[in-house]
C-alpha cells in the first residue's frame, strides 16, 4: 500500500469516529420519496454539519457538532404545495477522554440542544429543546467500527400553539474500511416521538472515499435508505449525497 493510500485510510477511519479529533464541515444532501397520504410528496433535505475538537486539557477533549439543516418540501402540507427554507437547528457537545478506555472503546456524552430557527412553521417544532446525548463505539484493526449514538431532547419553552416534544434519537452503526481510503457503512437513523407514539426508522447504506481535490483533502460518497417504520403519510425510501472537507492535524 502506498503512503497516500494508508494516509487516506487513517482519515477515513477518523471520519467513522462520529467524536474524533477531526475538523470536518459535512453537506449531506438527502431525497425522500412516497410522503403525504397519496404518497407523491417529495422531500429535499440538505444537512449542512460542522464539526469541530477542542482539546480540554491533556486528557478530555470537547467536540462540536451543529446540523443545520435547509428544507425543501412538495406537496407535503395540505394547501401548500412547496415549502423551503431553514429548520430546527441542533448544537451537541461531547465531552471525551482522548485515550480510547479498556477494550478500545471511546466514549463521549454532553449536551444537545434544540434552536427554533426555523423559517416556516411546516420546517420546524417551534420548540427550544435540551437534553443529554451519548456516543460509544470501537474501532479494530480490521478496519471495523461499531458503535451507537443517542439522545433525547424535551421541550423547555417556545411557542404556546406548538405541541410539547419530547424524541428520542438512536443511531446505532457498523463501517468498515476497504482500503484506498473507501468506506462502505450501514445505520438506522431511528427517532421515536414520545408526544405523537410513533417510530421513524429509515435504514441507510453508504459508499464513501476519502480522496484530494486539488490541494483538499475531502471524501466524496453516496447510497441509498429505505424506511423501515414511519407513521401515516412518511416517507418509503430515498437517496443520499455527501461531501465533506476534512482538515487532519499535522
Amino acid at each position: 500500500m502506498t503512503h497516500a493510500a494508508e494516509d487516506a485510510d487513517a482519515v477515513a477511519k477518523q471520519l467513522a469516529n462520529p467524536i474524533a479529533a477531526l475538523v470536518s464541515l459535512p453537506f449531506q444532501l438527502n431525497w425522500d420519496t412516497g410522503l403525504a397520504a397519496n404518497g407523491l410528496g417529495t422531500k429535499w433535505l440538505l444537512n449542512v454539519q460542522p464539526v469541530v475538537p477542542f482539546e480540554l486539557d491533556s486528557r478530555w477533549n470537547v467536540i462540536s457538532r451543529t446540523i443545520v439543516p435547509l428544507v425543501q418540501e412538495s406537496d407535503i402540507v395540505a394547501g401548500d404545495a412547496h415549502e423551503s427554507g431553514l429548520g430546527d437547528i441542533t448544537q451537541s457537545f461531547f465531552f471525551s477522554p482522548r485515550d480510547p478506555l479498556a477494550g478500545g472503546w471511546t466514549i463521549g456524552a454532553g449536551p444537545a440542544i434544540l434552536l427554533p430557527t426555523a423559517t416556516a412553521a411546516a420546517l420546524g417544532n417551534g420548540k427550544l429543546g435540551l437534553g443529554p446525548s451519548i456516543v460509544a463505539l470501537r474501532q479494530t484493526p480490521s478496519q471495523w467500527t461499531y458503535g451507537v449514538l443517542w439522545n433525547h431532547i424535551w421541550s423547555i419553552a417556545g411557542s404556546s400553539n406548538r405541541p410539547a416534544l419530547s424524541t428520542t434519537y438512536l443511531q446505532p452503526f457498523l463501517s468498515k474500511g476497504l482500503g484506498q481510503g473507501m468506506t462502505a457503512t450501514l445505520d438506522l437513523e431511528s427517532t421515536y416521538d414520545w408526544e405523537g407514539r410513533n417510530w421513524v426508522v429509515p435504514m441507510n447504506l453508504t459508499l464513501s472515499k476519502v480522496m484530494k481535490l486539488g490541494g483538499q483533502l475531502c471524501s466524496v460518497g453516496g447510497g441509498a435508505r429505505y424506511y423501515l417504520a414511519t407513521p401515516p403519510g412518511g416517507a418509503s425510501w430515498g437517496l443520499r449525497l455527501t461531501f465533506t472537507l476534512l482538515y487532519p492535524s499535522r
